[in-house]
């Protein structure tokens, strides 16, 4: 049987041999710019970072695979179509492509190149992704964290496109980051700029008591007591000041995905590779969540039957997510 394959983010260059050295069997990553769906400022590869990356990567034997994976405006599709040609340059093993027409241009001008159709695609049925297939002869999708396992296994059912998932990491449940939230406060689009939440709109702002306010385009998102772990600055993540004078998570918990105890379900239903969310993230947290899920994927396979979750790997998860609890997200259930 065919391990899963274990995919590790990389916002950097130590993030991608922090991923690699835990046991990674790909890093995906995106360019310095706005092609690319976490394009946060200090953050990705520039084309020399991206080259010491592949010589490190290549050296251990591993793969990259590289998203592309906004969305272009009319005055401005060139960028997109010259991230395809310097990620096929540089041997990129995979490209992750998220929009029809930068799936078009890359499909018709490298039709050997590998294609996988991004989470910010939102394809979340077969019907779709039989659809990307056979326009742009996509080799495996990555599904949106609205599914149930038992979803999946249909899903896996009706297409011979590979299935990739998420197991570990942060949670976004609005349209997988193309909802216009953070558009509406600071102007910046997540789906053609490539960051929810651009670091230019926040501010953390000490108050007395060693608290902390946290606010996006002066607009308060939260207030922190001291010691009180502070979310990702999103308006989903937010909490607010309801009728009643309580402060509340008005849309969304600040959970993360933590679905290792559910991964018997997903390789049985049909998922061939398990993805941990966090290009945004140290390589502390790259390093240490890459080598839960190697552990934990290989003991699946050494045994099946009686694969469980490991208390320290609970541990850890629970020390390094920004989340203030775990989730198993829609995988057990909406």
């Amino acid at each position: 049987m065919e391990k899963a394959e274990i995919l590790g983010p990389a916002g950097n260059l130590s993030s991608l041999k922090a991923a690699v050295d835990a046991g990674a069997d790909v890093v995906y990553l995106g360019f310095n710019d706005s092609t690319n769906a976490r394009n946060f400022e200090g953050l990705n590869f520039t084309e020399d970072d991206l080259r010491e990356g592949i010589e490190y990567l290549r050296g251990k034997g591993k793969k990259f695979y590289l998203a592309i994976n906004t969305f272009p405006q009319a005055s401005n599709f060139k960028d997109w179509e010259n991230s395809v040609d310097k990620a096929v340059t540089l041997g990129a093993d995979a490209l992750i492509l998220a929009n029809t027409g930068v799936l078009k241009y890359a499909s018709e001008k490298y039709p050997t190149t590998r294609l996988h159709l991004s989470v910010q695609a939102s394809a979340s049925n077969y019907e779709a992704i039989n659809f990307y297939k056979k326009h742009f002869n996509i080799k495996r999708v990555i599904l949106p964290r609205v599914l149930t396992t038992g979803e999946i296994r249909t899903i896996s059912e009706n297409t011979d496109v590979e299935l990739e998932a998420f197991i570990l990491g942060g949670l976004c449940i609005n349209i997988e980051g193309r909802c216009y939230l953070s558009s509406y406060v600071t102007g910046a689009s997540t789906n053609t700029e490539g960051a929810c939440s651009p670091s230019r709109f926040v501010d953390f702002s000490p108050t007395d008591g060693g608290g902390m306010t946290i606010s996006l385009n002066k607009i308060t998102l939260n207030r922190l007591s001291a010691g009180e772990k502070s979310p990702y600055p999103t308006c989903c993540k937010g909490r607010y000041l309801t009728s009643d004078g309580e402060l509340s998570y008005a849309m969304e918990e600040p959970e993360s995905l933590n679905a290792l105890s559910l991964i018997p379900d997903l390789i049985e239903a049909g998922v061939s590779a398990l993805k941990i969310e966090g290009r945004q993230r140290t390589k502390s947290y790259v390093g240490t969540v890459t080598g839960i899920l190697r552990e934990a994927v290989d003991s699946y396979y050494v045994n099946p039957a009686s694969f469980a979750v490991k208390k320290e790997w609970t541990e850890k998860t629970r020390e390094t997510f920004e989340g203030t609890s775990s989730t198993l997200g829609s995988y057990a259930g909406k």
